[in-house]
């Protein structure tokens, strides 16, 4: 199945978070922090402003970003999760 995000959406596949800490303790599934940085999977055609002109998503599929713990709304896909949130929950570009 092929995603394909709406106006200034993108979909983000959520990298996964850290297994051990520093200290080596290997950490359960509940412990683990929801990730925070991902890779763009897809983009929307961008923000439609009042006077109808098209302003396009800075971000392309395969950039890796960072956005907010609480950000988007997660959903499954083929037993794959997704993020799917607007360009403006994106905090930054990872380069």
């Amino acid at each position: 199945m092929k995603i394909r995000p709406l106006y200034d959406h993108i979909v983000v596949k959520p990298l996964d978070a850290e297994e051990k800490t520093k200290g080596g303790i290997v950490l359960p599934d509940t412990a683990k922090e929801k990730p925070q940085k991902g890779e763009v999977i897809a983009v929307g055609q961008g923000k439609v402003l009042e006077n109808g002109q098209t302003v396009p998503v800075a971000l392309k599929k395969g950039d890796t970003v960072i956005f907010g713990k609480f950000s988007g709304n997660e959903i499954k896909v083929d037993n794959t999760k997704y993020t799917i949130m607007k360009e403006s929950e994106v905090l930054a570009r990872v380069e």
